[in-house]
């Protein structure tokens, strides 16, 4: 069964690999690994690259994919992320990979976007409700239902999100046009926000009361992403 799990995967980040050409911008050399130390080196793509002739297999590698996420936080989901701050050989390359872990009932990864790339995803356990929204002034809601081998494409900039549906534990692959295609989680980004919208603003916005509005601001927001 796992054999069969990165199997999707692999198949995953072949698909992907057409989008990658439509956000980051293709590098002009085999690769440059990312570094912190700006000596001797070129800034690309917001990072100091490496000498090629140093780089090395660890550069390119990632382990851990296959170890379930503790999903005991208030979404019920856990991100887990492998793009340029894991793996620097991504930097220039336009490309990143996700694993989401949702817990049984509603787990849920909130509606978000990720402003820097388009994401294709693979359920290879469990059951997700997932959608994404299209863009003002129709708002439309599109949505399926996934099971394992399904798999499903969030456009670039599109607020989406995927809901556990089923009784057990799920468990998603997804792949990213971007070495770094950040996320903004909705609630989070008006509600959370530091400082703090005025509330006036948000009274206005969403026509709540204000101490609906102040109750929400107080929450602690999860960071799931």
């Amino acid at each position: 069964m796992k054999t069969a799990h990165f199997i999707l995967v692999f198949c995953l980040l072949a698909l992907a690999s057409p989008f990658a050409y439509a956000s980051d911008p293709s590098p002009l050399q085999d690769f440059c690994v990312a570094i912190n130390d700006p000596e001797d080196a070129v800034f690309v793509n917001g990072k100091f690259c490496k000498d090629p002739k140093l780089a090395k297999a660890q550069d390119f590698y990632y382990s851990g994919l296959n170890i379930p996420r503790n999903t005991s936080n208030p979404v019920g989901s856990t991100v887990t992320p492998v793009n340029v701050a894991q793996i620097p050989g991504l930097n220039t390359l336009g490309i990143s990979l996700v694993r989401i872990d949702y817990a049984p009932n509603g787990g849920l990864n909130p509606p978000h976007t990720h402003p820097r790339a388009t994401e294709i995803l693979v359920v290879v356990e469990g059951t997700l409700y997932v959608g994404f929204v299209t863009s003002n002034t129709d708002n439309r809601l599109i949505t399926k239902v996934l099971y394992p081998g399904d798999v499903f494409v969030f456009p670039i900039g599109l607020i989406h999100f995927q809901f556990n549906v089923g009784k057990t534990n799920a468990v998603a692959f997804a792949a990213l046009s971007s070495q770094n295609p950040g996320v903004i989680t909705v609630a989070n980004a008006v509600f959370g926000s530091n400082p703090p919208i005025n509330p006036d603003v948000l009274v206005k916005a969403f026509q709540l009361d204000k101490n609906v509005v102040k109750n929400l601001q107080s929450k602690f927001w999860w960071a799931n992403n």
